[in-house]
């Protein structure tokens, strides 16, 4: 049953953060007069739909409650288009176009700041550190520590005679000390026994710095801060969740690898995962994934926001815009190979489920 509630939660997370991109594009829109013929939620069958007296937009729930889309009158190209319609998208003035096409990923990055802000004035903003005792989660191949026989789970509870209570200790002992033959105690678990061990292991210098090697293991915790801080690790966490994400992208494009890519079916296991852990790391996964879905979708690649916001900037320098026909088939490769790419992504995340 907790499987059932899990996987019902990462459907509904994923499909709320689509939700609130797609709204982004629709409220900038119609704040600027533009007219919006339907708002979709998932695709498939319509399940349900409404139109709101004097409104032109259509609201709708399809059959299958993944993605979103929002349809603006006159952004495709093969509309026909009534030059003097101020309200359709092409009649905009390049500011209003740019916010409507801009405001999706925008959206992503607020909501992705709003649970941070949530979470870290509610105690429940995850965070991790080094555990204590200092339990050895790691060790580096080829290491003075691998070479003496230190394992992962192992305790360092001493290091030249001084006790080790946790990474800092360690460092404090180890780092003056390059070069030099040091002893460590170490416990380790054989069953339902522990074990003592003798180890001299000698760091080796690295900058002038003694390292043996490990790394710890480290353990989840939850903050509560205060509002002001909060606030401000709102607005600092989803940039740098930003860096770090388009640093992985940057690798993976370097070592023409989709390994660290994963499609839907592989964010909902990891956002199903998360919900197994506790309600704060279901969120805080949500913040991670809004963040890349903003982040995505600003990528200067034909078919997303970012794609058409290049061509919204190539308007801006030329004071032309470019042909229509010529944008249409720009994107309609790229959404056909952004297809191809999902679908390789998902049938890789089948046979690894």
């Amino acid at each position: 049953m907790d499987t059932v509630v899990n996987v019902v939660l990462a459907v509904l997370g994923l499909s709320l953060l689509v939700i609130v991109h797609e709204g982004g594009h629709y409220l900038v829109a119609r704040a600027f007069g533009m007219k919006v013929l339907r708002f979709s939620i998932g695709f498939g069958p319509t399940l349900w739909k409404y139109q709101p007296e004097g409104s032109p937009t259509v609201f709708q729930i399809g059959a299958v409650p993944l993605l979103a889309y929002v349809q603006i009158a006159g952004m495709n190209p093969h509309e026909e288009v009534d030059p003097d319609d101020p309200s359709l998208y092409p009649n905009q003035p390049l500011h209003a176009r740019v916010a409507a096409i801009a405001a999706g990923p925008f959206a992503n990055y607020v909501a992705a700041s709003v649970l941070v802000f949530g979470l870290a004035i509610a105690g429940g903003l995850p965070d991790s550190k080094p555990a204590e005792p200092m339990v050895v989660g790691t060790v580096q191949p080829g290491s003075p520590a691998e070479k003496a026989g230190i394992r992962p789970g192992d305790v360092i509870v001493e290091a030249e005679g001084k006790p080790i209570r946790n990474l800092d200790d360690l460092i404090a002992v180890t780092a003056p000390r390059p070069g030099q033959p040091t002893r460590y105690v170490v416990e380790r678990k054989e069953g339902e026994r522990t074990e003592r061990q003798v180890l001299t292991i000698t760091p080796r210098d690295a900058g002038g710095r003694g390292l043996i090697g490990v790394a710890p293991r480290f353990e989840r915790v939850y903050e509560t801060l205060p509002v002001g801080e909060a606030a401000r690790t709102a607005l600092l966490l989803p940039w740098r969740l930003t860096v770090a994400q388009l640093e992985g992208l940057a690798r993976l494009v370097s070592s023409r690898s989709i390994e660290g890519l994963s499609g839907p079916l592989g964010m909902g296991k990891i956002v199903a995962e998360q919900a197994e852990r506790g309600f704060a790391d279901y969120l805080f996964t949500l913040v991670v994934i809004s963040v890349a879905l903003g982040m995505f979708n600003l990528l200067p690649i034909p078919a997303l926001d970012g794609g058409r916001l290049v061509f919204l900037a190539y308007e801006l320098v030329t004071r032309r815009r470019a042909d229509e026909r010529f944008e249409a088939t720009v994107h309609t490769v790229g959404m056909i190979l952004l297809l191809g790419l999902l679908v390789l992504v998902t049938v890789r995340d089948i046979f690894k489920g």
